[in-house]
Formats: structure tokens, sequence, C-alpha cells
């Protein structure tokens, strides 16, 4: 998938991951796609919430070989 930003939060725990995203999405527009590689179990469920509640669209989730990978499209 093509994406307009990538980042990684691997090693981090919640709520590490979801700041950093949030943090990272102010720096981009409308429309535009963050990837994210995270470890934390956890991460599964709390990006699913986090797109819920600010409306950001989650494109996919996936798991391989114990990484997460999101991809998430900016309001």
């Amino acid at each position: 998938m093509n994406f307009d930003k990538e980042l990684d939060v691997r090693g981090l725990v919640c709520p590490l991951p979801i700041l950093r995203t949030k943090k990272s999405l102010t720096d981009m527009t409308r429309g535009q796609i963050l990837k994210i590689v995270a470890t934390d179990p956890a991460s599964l469920i709390d990006f699913q919430v986090f797109a819920e509640q600010t409306g950001n669209q989650l494109l996919s989730s996936a798991e391989t070989s114990g990484e997460f990978l999101f991809y998430l499209k900016k309001k």
C-alpha cells in the first residue's frame, strides 16, 4: 500500500504509540496515509479505538513476526 509518512513505534508501549501517532498526524494533510510499525500487542485494539474516536480511517492492520503494521488515513 502506498503511504505518505512512516512512523516506527517499535519497543514502545501504551500510550506512547498512540501519542506519537497523534503528533505525526498533525504534520499531515487530509487524505494522506500514515504507515505505523509497532510491537505492542495492545496496539491492535488501541489503533481501532483511536480511529473510531478521532475519525481517522484505519485502512488495514496486520501482524507479521511479532510486529504490527497499520495504515491510517488522516481525516
